[in-house]
């Protein structure tokens, strides 16, 4: 026998038993994948697509190299002042006095090219015995010894520029005597001997000449007279430098410089 729970018999809710209630509607099991009927896999509903950048990488930053500029372009060396590197033959004229043998020899030592000097004065001094001294005065044996002289340095110079060799030569060249002076050493050198006048003042010469000894020191008179005649190459077309107010070096650098724009001139060397 039960009784109720809560105060007595029959209490209020309580009474005859009625129908139970039925049990709420549970889905259908889907069959399981694979077997016939079974509807394909449905994949779970995505969200909206998003453009979503990739999450940033840390790297260690490398340095970049520099990228050289594409011109097309073959890269030249230096550029060169003056005559440069060309193989030349010089003919440095001038009077007794001018510096010419100085300034030849400086001007073979500061090139950037192998360069010799040839003196004529000092070829003209190979002769020990007999030597023609020019203080003697001029006549047939000076005259002899000197265009044996002018041929050696000649032969010298073309066996020199034959090697890939520059040369300068110096010589006391007259103007009024263009067969045996400045023809004659283009016979003996070659036509593309360049020829340039070292002609700085009388005072200036004189001077220089003063300084001298040995037979390479000339009377006053004889000074004066060669320089009276090397004023005949003013307007032949030569390039002349006047040096009385040169040192060495500056006046080396004015030959080159000459020399550089005679070579790029139109119509080539004049003589």
């Amino acid at each position: 026998m039960q009784h109720g729970v809560g105060g007595g018999g029959g209490g209020a809710g309580w009474g005859q038993p009625g129908p139970r209630p039925s049990a709420p509607p549970q889905p259908p099991i889907p069959p399981a994948q694979g077997w016939p009927g079974s509807p394909p896999p449905q994949s779970p509903p995505q969200p909206p697509h998003q453009h979503h950048q990739p999450p940033h990488q840390h790297h260690q930053s490398q340095p970049v190299p520099a990228v050289p500029e594409a011109t097309g372009h073959i890269p030249l060396p230096p550029a060169v002042p003056g005559t440069g590197g060309a193989v030349l033959a010089v003919l440095l004229i001038g009077p007794a006095g001018a510096g010419k043998t100085t300034v030849a020899r400086h001007w073979a030592k500061s090139r950037p090219v192998p360069t010799a000097h040839v003196s004529l004065d000092d070829v003209r001094e190979w002769v020990c015995s007999g030597f023609a001294d020019p203080q003697a005065g001029w006549n047939e044996h000076s005259e002899a010894q000197y265009r044996l002289a002018r041929r050696t340095c000649g032969f010298a110079a073309r066996n020199y520029l034959a090697n890939g060799i520059s040369c300068i030569l110096d010589d006391a060249v007259f103007p009024d005597r263009p067969v045996v002076g400045l023809g004659g050493w283009k016979r003996h050198v070659g036509p593309t001997l360049l020829p340039v006048v070292l002609l700085p003042g009388l005072e200036i010469v004189l001077e220089r000449n003063a300084a001298r000894s040995g037979n390479r020191r000339l009377s006053d008179e004889e000074v004066a007279r060669i320089h009276g005649r090397m004023a005949g190459w003013y307007g032949s077309g030569l390039p002349i430098i006047d040096n009385s107010h040169l040192d060495v070096e500056g006046t080396a650098r004015a030959l080159d410089e000459a020399l550089a724009r005679a070579l790029s001139a139109p119509g080539g060397w004049p003589g």
